[in-house]
């Protein structure tokens, strides 16, 4: 597993915890329709593409032209 791909399970991981927790620490409720979910979408994509290494905003932005880059921090 490449550290980019950590990097996507924990970020996800952590955004889909803070909407959990704000969630059942009674600040916010999930159960009704709100701009949450779309962050909750987010999260979830982060956490799945960072196992399957399936990433739709890195398609989509395929399908316009961008070119993938090297690896910027290589360390």
């Amino acid at each position: 597993m490449s550290i980019e791909n950590i990097v996507r399970i924990v970020a996800g991981f952590f955004i889909l915890l803070s909407l959990a927790l704000a969630h059942f620490g009674g600040t916010v409720n999930l159960t009704q329709v709100s701009w949450l979910w779309f962050t909750a979408f987010v999260g979830l994509n982060l956490f799945q593409s960072g196992f399957t290494n399936f990433c739709p905003l890195v398609s989509i932005l395929k399908k316009l032209g961008f070119k993938e880059a090297g690896a910027s921090c290589a360390g």
